[in-house]
């Protein structure tokens, strides 16, 4: 029988092992947007919409963190947008 303090530490043990999934499945999902876009022949309204989608995912993993998404995925998703559709 575990502690009180044992239970805890199994509490938190499992918060971050499902917090580590979490931020795997984005991690997985943005990769594939990215090269869906690098590799596909979207519009640039279409691409909005993929990044657009990536979003709505991350929030469901992540509520209310829609400016830590702009932070991590922003900028590398904003130079693929330049790169690719030559937006100097």
């Amino acid at each position: 029988m575990l502690n009180p303090m044992e239970k805890d530490e199994e509490r938190r043990k499992k918060a971050i092992a499902e917090e580590n999934k979490k931020i795997k499945q984005l991690r997985f999902c943005a990769d594939l947007t990215y090269a869906m876009i690098a590799q596909g022949d979207y519009s640039l309204d279409d691409t909005y919409l993929l990044i657009e989608s990536l979003k709505k995912v991350a929030l469901t993993l992540f509520p209310g963190k829609g400016e830590t998404f702009d932070l991590i995925y922003g900028a590398r998703f904003k130079r693929l947008i330049m790169e690719k559709y030559q937006l100097h």
